[in-house]
């Protein structure tokens, strides 16, 4: 058991043990080891809880399982709840639909920097393929093998090539995409002290970029980002989104729009919600 981790993963999980379990499985594989897991639980049923506790009881991570109960799409404030529960002092964020390749937390650790957070991305697999990958091949690591993957349904595109960068190839790709930095919940990480000086997420956001904005917050604070793309690789599992909707992608959209305009570096609805609390209270 990790007493003093280093790094605390927030991995964010919704009625999706299938998912969850591989994600897990993924994160059993990490060369780097001195890190716990914190599931940033949206309100699943008994069936989640009973996996992780028994999980909890056969790995050698310290697991920690923040949930609240289900009222709809709430992650953002179930990731507030999960940032506080950290024991590190550097956060990596993904969700629990995607798969991290046995480097992934290695290169979070050594690109880590202060004043900076670190942006990675994804390779979206298609769903049959997402479903056709066994433990055996997340603990041997063949499902991040390009040619495997081909063989097993995987579609052939430009985008591959972030399977197969090296170390040098990686570097030069990410200087030179024209993809912006931009925090992005499955794949992300920065310092605790600087996600809870922006207040952390917006929990008025639901789906839709309230990843994005926590980001331009942290922006607006003067922390800078640092493009791993290529570098930190983890594969996105594919699966149906009930809960994505027009009205909120608008409302998030809105919401984005006033953190850049008014170049805010704290929300009134995250993390501490003190003076919203006071506001309410002295116009009552």
């Amino acid at each position: 058991m990790v007493e003093d981790p280093i790094i605390s993963v927030i991995i964010s999980t919704y009625n999706s043990l299938e998912w969850l379990k591989k994600t897990l499985w993924s994160y059993e594989q990490q060369i780097f080891r001195n890190f716990e897991l914190v599931i940033a639980d949206d309100g699943s049923n008994e069936e989640t809880a009973n996996f992780l506790k028994n999980y909890t009881s056969e790995t050698d991570r310290n697991v920690i399982h923040v949930w609240h109960e289900d009222n709809g799409f709430q992650k953002s404030a179930i990731l507030n709840k999960a940032l506080l529960a950290c024991n590190a002092e550097y956060i990596v964020m993904s969700d629990g639909d995607c798969l991290a390749r046995e480097d992934f937390l290695q290169v979070h650790y050594e690109r880590r920097k202060p004043e900076y957070f670190l942006s990675g991305g994804y390779y979206k697999l298609p769903l049959e393929l997402s479903k056709k990958i066994s433990k055996d091949d997340i603990l041997t690591q063949k499902c991040f093998d390009l040619a495997w993957l081909k063989r097993n349904g995987l579609p052939e595109s430009y985008k591959s090539q972030k399977l197969t960068a090296g170390f040098v190839q990686a570097n030069i790709m990410e200087k030179l995409t024209p993809t912006n930095a931009s925090w992005n919940g499955h794949n992300s990480s920065g310092w605790k002290t600087d996600l809870l000086a922006v207040n952390g997420f917006d929990e008025r956001m639901q789906y839709g970029g309230q990843d994005r904005e926590l980001g331009e917050r942290l922006f607006n604070h003067g922390i800078k980002s640092i493009q791993i793309r290529y570098s930190a690789i983890c594969l996105h599992l594919d699966h149906e989104r009930g809960y994505k909707n027009t009205e909120s992608i608008e409302k998030n959209k809105a919401i984005r729009k006033n953190t850049k305009t008014t170049k805010s570096d704290f929300t009134d609805y995250g993390v501490v919600k003190n003076s919203v609390e006071e506001s309410s209270t002295s116009s009552s």
